[in-house]
C-alpha cells in the first residue's frame, strides 16, 4: 500500500457499510489515529483489526500529531478515523491535513458514511443546493442569534443536534424561521430505530415533544431554505411604469423600472402586457 495519511469512513450505525477498501487500510495501516480509541475499538475488535492505535482528537497537542507524522515522515501509512462516520465533517483533524501536506506527504480520502449525506439523500427536501452547519451553540442566545443569521438562506439547511437539546432547538427554529418552514428530522441513521420523518417545523416540535424516544440517539436536522418571496407592485411603481411605457417601448420600460426598483422585469413586462389588454 502506497505511503500517507488516509481519510477513513467508518460505519455510523451499521457496520456492514465499511467498505472493503476502508477495511484494507484499516488493516495495512502502521498506525490508527482515532478520536476516540475506546470507541473505535470496538470497530477494529468486530472486524479482527489489530493495528496500533493513538488517540488524535480536538485536545491533543503537539506531541500526539508528532507521533503521526513521524510514521509518515518515515514512509509509513496512518489512518485516521473519527467516532462515526467521515472524518473533519464536525469532527478535529483538520491541523493534521494541513501539516501533512506541508510536508508533501499524500492525504488520501477512503470515502464512506456520512450522516449529514444519509439526512440528505432520504429526507426528501432540495438537494441541488444545501448548507451545513454542523451542531448549533449550546446557550439559547447564541443559538437563537445563529438562526436568524440563516433564516432567509434559500439553500437546504443541515444541522447535527445533540438528543437533549433536539427540542428545543426545533422551538427555536419555529420560531425563527416560522412555524411553518418543512424540515426533516433523521434520527439513528442505519440503525435499529432510525427514523426520518419529514414535516412543518411547528409539527415536528410537537411530534419529539410527545414522544420522548425522538429525543434519543443521533440526530440531524434538515430545514428547508427559505423560499423566494412574492413581488409585487405597488400604486406608485405601477404609476412609475405605465408613464415610462408611454415613452419607451414596454420591455425598455420595464427594465428601466427593474434597474431602479431591484423588481423582476418580467413582472413589470407582465404587469404592461395586462395594463394593455384592459
Amino acid at each position: 500500500m502506497d505511503s500517507g495519511l488516509y481519510i477513513v469512513a467508518t460505519p455510523i450505525g451499521n457496520l456492514g457499510d465499511l467498505s472493503p477498501r476502508a477495511l484494507d487500510v484499516l488493516r495495512a495501516a502502521d498506525l490508527i489515529a482515532a478520536e476516540d480509541t475506546r470507541h473505535s475499538a470496538r470497530l477494529l475488535q468486530h472486524f479482527g483489526v489489530t493495528t496500533a492505535t493513538v488517540a488524535y482528537h480536538e485536545h491533543s497537542d503537539e506531541r500526539a500529531r508528532e507521533r503521526i507524522l513521524e510514521v509518515l515522515r518515515g514512509g509509513g501509512v496512518v489512518a485516521l478515523v473519527s467516532d462515526a462516520g467521515t472524518p473533519l465533517i464536525s469532527d478535529p483533524g483538520y491541523p493534521l491535513i494541513r501539516a501533512a501536506q506541508a510536508e508533501s506527504i499524500p492525504v488520501r480520502p477512503i470515502p464512506g458514511p456520512c450522516a449529514a449525506i444519509a439526512a440528505l439523500s432520504a429526507g426528501g427536501l432540495p438537494t441541488d443546493r444545501f448548507q451545513f452547519e454542523g451542531f448549533l451553540p449550546a446557550k439559547a442566545g447564541a443559538r437563537r442569534g445563529r438562526l436568524e443569521a440563516l433564516a432567509t438562506q434559500p439553500a437546504t439547511l443541515v444541522f447535527y443536534e445533540a438528543p437533549h437539546r433536539v427540542l428545543e432547538t426545533l422551538a427555536a427554529m419555529a420560531e425563527t424561521f416560522g412555524a411553518q418552514r418543512e424540515a426533516v428530522l433523521a434520527r439513528e441513521i442505519t440503525k435499529t430505530f432510525e427514523t426520518v420523518r419529514r414535516d412543518s417545523l411547528g409539527e415536528l416540535h410537537a411530534w419529539v415533544a410527545a414522544d420522548s424516544n425522538q429525543q434519543r440517539g443521533e440526530i440531524v436536522l434538515l430545514v428547508a431554505g427559505c423560499p423566494p418571496r412574492e413581488q409585487a407592485l405597488d400604486e406608485a411603481t405601477g404609476a412609475l411604469l405605465k408613464r415610462l411605457a408611454e415613452e419607451l417601448p414596454a420591455k425598455r420600460a420595464a427594465a428601466v423600472v427593474a434597474d431602479i426598483t431591484g423588481l423582476r422585469k418580467k413582472l413589470l413586462y407582465d404587469f404592461l402586457l395586462e395594463e394593455k389588454q384592459r
